[in-house]
């Protein structure tokens, strides 16, 4: 995997907390906010009221969801991680503290997106096993705009951005 351009496989959001993940084409990405439609873009989503960043969208790479089914016989479709878009081609843990651009939008990698027993709870034993140090990215939305399947995924040249002393997230 390039730590370099990759794609938007998917899009999902979900418009409640713990209510199924719907795939869409094309999302409106608003800072500020999230993506038009998702629990958390509403303030509904389970961790809306704890305070910090990164709610705004999260990502996981396809590869990390076929390597929990290799290499954990754990199979889950792609929405069914509960991140909302889907990735290819990209090392997402790489994107900590650094804008990147999907399609027209540019984001900042905020923390990682470990996984959790509340995402396994909503999908199936073995998730949070399957998905440790590889569960995705919470990042921050820096400009509004349209994210659509198949849009590029690169990231941005300059200075890292201070995300603090961890950058990571054991939450969803």
């Amino acid at each position: 995997m390039s730590r370099g351009t990759g794609k938007v496989a998917s899009i999902h959001i979900s418009p409640e907390a713990e209510g199924a993940m719907r795939f869409v084409r094309t999302v409106r990405a608003v800072p500020g906010r999230g993506l038009e439609g998702d629990r958390y873009f509403r303030a509904v989503g389970t961790y809306s009221d704890r305070p910090g960043t990164g709610r705004e969208v999260t990502l996981i790479e396809l590869e990390a969801i076929e390597a929990m089914a290799r290499d954990n016989d754990v199979r889950i479709a792609p929405g069914d991680a509960r991140r909302n878009v889907v990735t290819r081609g990209v090392a997402l843990n790489h994107l900590v503290g650094r804008e990147f651009r999907v399609g027209d939008v540019r984001l900042r990698g905020v923390r990682l997106c470990e996984p959790c027993s509340h995402l396994e709870s909503l999908t199936r034993r073995g998730v949070l096993e399957g998905l440790v140090h590889r569960g995705g990215l919470r990042a921050q939305i820096l400009t509004e705009g349209d994210i659509h399947v198949g849009d590029p995924i690169e990231p941005l040249e300059g200075v890292p951005v201070d995300v603090g002393p961890v950058g990571v997230a054991a939450e969803h």
